[in-house]
């Protein structure tokens, strides 16, 4: 029933707002160049892998040697505008319409934390992953990890349609305000190195 709902408000969502797509996908092309689509392989549902879509938010800058400058020095006032407001967001309704990802759910992170988890965090696998989810309206890229994964889990082990509704509403709101949209330190958030109490 959750992908059924899912899909067909990917949809009507995706045809409202396609006007503001076109928008900012031309915005993207004359800020940043191309693509403006922003690819990564993500682990979804019991981990399978998926390619997770955004719109680009950063440069390609590299540096002599041809690695990728940090994030910090790539990002540029318009990718942040992007990603404060959420607007990198919009691709991934494919990504809900393909049944890789629903609209509520944790959020898709990258395939190197996989063996990182503990068995409890990689419960955050046992559901879709999420456009937003209960992390998200509660910190988003401001708390830890390890509270971040905690909210995850909980939301596995609570998640109801009634629970849904509530965190695309405190979604919205979010955006409005624009909190949590970055780490301690960071532009977006501090990888992820595993459990501090793991040998």
């Amino acid at each position: 029933m959750k992908l059924l709902i899912d899909t067909v408000f990917s949809v009507v969502l995706l045809l409202m707002l396609s006007p503001l797509i076109i928008v900012v996908s031309l915005l993207i092309y004359l800020n940043l160049g191309s693509p403006i689509l922003f690819t990564q392989a993500r682990p979804g549902l019991n981990g399978k892998i998926f390619k997770m879509m955004k719109f680009r938010t950063m440069l390609d800058a590299k540096d002599k040697q041809g690695n990728l400058l940090p994030d910090d020095q790539r990002m540029t006032k318009f990718g942040g505008f992007l990603r404060s407001t959420s607007l990198d967001e919009l691709p991934g309704l494919l990504n809900v319409i393909k049944g890789d990802m629903s609209l509520v759910g944790p959020r898709p992170l990258l395939v190197q934390y996989l063996p990182l988890y503990s068995p409890e965090q990689a419960r955050r696998h046992d559901v879709r992953p999420g456009i937003t989810g209960w992390a998200q309206v509660n910190g988003r890229n401001a708390i830890s990890w390890e509270d971040k994964f905690k909210l995850d889990v909980w939301y596995v082990e609570n998640q109801s349609f009634l629970l849904d509704i509530k965190i695309l509403f405190l979604t919205v709101k979010k955006v409005f305000v624009r909190e949590g949209i970055s780490g301690d330190g960071h532009v977006t958030m501090e990888p992820f190195k595993g459990n501090q109490n793991d040998g």
